[in-house]
C-alpha cells in the first residue's frame, strides 16, 4: 500500500517510541488515543500527548475506549491499521474490525509467557533470565492473537524491573521497525501464539510489595527488584512504621546466623530471609527519606516493649 493510515492507542515509553517508529516509516497517523496522567501515580515515563503536540497529531483522552463516539471517529478515519502500544484498556471487538489490514498490540513479554498486566514486573519477580517484546494481532481475549514480531532481551541477576523495562522499550522499537515494511506491503507474519505454553497474570498493587521474611532471600530479592523505585517498592513494617527497600544486593555471606527481618550488624542494614541468607540493604527509605543504620537500630529497639524477635514476627 502506498501510504498506510493508522489510528494509534498509546501510553508510556513504549507508546512514545513505537509512535516515533510509525512516523519514521511514513505511516499517516490519523489520531492518537492516550491517557490523562493520574496525579496519584509516579509519572517517571515519557508523554505520548507531548509527542503528539510536537508533531501536530490530534489526540483524545477518553476514560473508556468502548464508546459509540470513539467508534464512529475511528470508522470515519478509515484506518488501514489500528495499533495499541501500552494503552491500558482492552479495545472492543467492534472497534478492532475497523482496521482494514489488522489491529496489533505491542506486549512487554515473549508471548505466550506473561500475558496480562505488568509483564516485566512479573518476569523479574519470578526470576526469569529473559523477556522481551511481542507485536501480535489483537483479539477479544487479551494477548492471544497471532504473533507478527518478537525480540528478546536478557534479565541479568541484579536487574530491576525499571532497568528491564528500558530494554523492553528498545526491543519493542526494534520489533516494530523490523516488521513494519512487511506489514505495509500486506505481508504481515502470523506466527502461532500457543496459549497452552504460556501464562496469564493480573495487575499489581503497592500492597503486593509487602515482604514475607519467611521466604528465601532470593525470592525477597526478586520481589525487591520487581518493584524497586520508581515503582512503589518492597516494604516491611516495624510497629506502625513502614520501611521500603530502595537499593539492595544479595549478601555474599551465607552464614550470618541472624533473625529473620530487618537488622543492623557492624553499621550495615540486612534483611534476612527464611533460609538464613540475607539482603545487604544499601538504601532503606521511610516516607521517601533514607534511613541510617543508627535510625533503624533505634526503631527496632523502640518499636514495642516486646522482644526484638516478636516485633519481627509481624511480617511473617
Amino acid at each position: 500500500m502506498s501510504s498506510a493510515r493508522a489510528v494509534v492507542f498509546a501510553y508510556h515509553n513504549v507508546g512514545v517510541r513505537c509512535l516515533k517508529v510509525l512516523l519514521a516509516r511514513g505511516v499517516d497517523v490519523a489520531f492518537v488515543v492516550t491517557h490523562r496522567d493520574n496525579a496519584s501515580e509516579n509519572i517517571w515515563f515519557e508523554s505520548v500527548a507531548a509527542l503528539c503536540d510536537e508533531h501536530n497529531i490530534p489526540y483524545l483522552t477518553p476514560d473508556d475506549p468502548a464508546t459509540p463516539e470513539l467508534l464512529e471517529k475511528v470508522r470515519a478515519a478509515q484506518p488501514d491499521f489500528i495499533f495499541s502500544f501500552y494503552y491500558r484498556h482492552m479495545l472492543p471487538a467492534e472497534l478492532l474490525t475497523l482496521a482494514k489490514h489488522g489491529a496489533y498490540n505491542m506486549h512487554g513479554s515473549l508471548l505466550p509467557k506473561y500475558r496480562g498486566r505488568v509483564p516485566v514486573n512479573w518476569a523479574v519477580l519470578h526470576g526469569e533470565s529473559e523477556t522481551g517484546a511481542t507485536l501480535h494481532e489483537m483479539t477479544v481475549k487479551p494477548d492471544a492473537g497471532a504473533i507478527a514480531a518478537q525480540v528478546a532481551v536478557p534479565i541479568l541477576p541484579d536487574d530491576t524491573a525499571f532497568e528491564v523495562f528500558g530494554k523492553v522499550t528498545v526491543a519493542a522499537e526494534q520489533a516494530l521497525w523490523s516488521v513494519l515494511p512487511a506489514m505495509l506491503a500486506g505481508q504481515a507474519p502470523r506466527l502461532p501464539n500457543d496459549l497452552t505454553k504460556g501464562s496469564y497474570f493480573g495487575g499489581r498493587k503497592p500492597d503486593d510489595g509487602r515482604i514475607d521474611w519467611a521466604q528465601p532471600a532470593q525470592s525477597i530479592y526478586n520481589l525487591h527488584r520487581a518493584v524497586a523505585p520508581p515503582y512503589p517498592g518492597a516494604w516491611t513494617t516495624i510497629g506502625e512504621r513502614r520501611f521500603v527497600i530502595s537499593k539492595a544486593r544479595i549478601a555474599r555471606q551465607s552464614d550470618l546466623h541472624l533473625p529473620q527481618g530487618l537488622t543492623v550488624v557492624d553499621d550495615c542494614i540486612y534483611g534476612v530471609g527464611g533460609d538464613g541468607r540475607a539482603l545487604l540493604i544499601h538504601e532503606l527509605l521511610e516516607g521517601g527519606r533514607p534511613v541510617s543504620p543508627q535510625q533503624l537500630q533505634h526503631a527496632l529497639k523502640s518499636a514495642s516493649t516486646e522482644p526484638y524477635g516478636a516485633a519481627i514476627q509481624e511480617d511473617q
